[in-house]
């Protein structure tokens, strides 16, 4: 079942990475994007805990926040 995070929770979560994972937001940024090519948002979620060993929250977090720099990129 996907939890749906609020937007003021979603920032609290990636403020929060630096210091519970020992590396900076974009530095995971750059994993998911040079990662396995998956096409569903759950797969890149459970790959990210399996191979780094990440909380739920915060592969949910720095997946959806892929996601919304990749759609930003997208518009411009």
């Amino acid at each position: 079942m996907s939890m749906i995070f609020s937007e003021e929770t979603h920032r609290n979560l990636l403020s929060r990475i630096p210091q519970c994972t020992g590396r900076e937001v974009r530095e995971w940024l750059r994993t998911v994007d040079d990662g396995p090519a998956f096409l569903r948002f759950d797969e890149k979620v459970s790959w990210l805990r399996s191979e780094h060993d990440l909380s739920y929250g915060h592969a949910k977090a720095i997946v959806h926040e892929y996601d919304l720099r990749r759609a930003a990129r997208k518009l411009l």
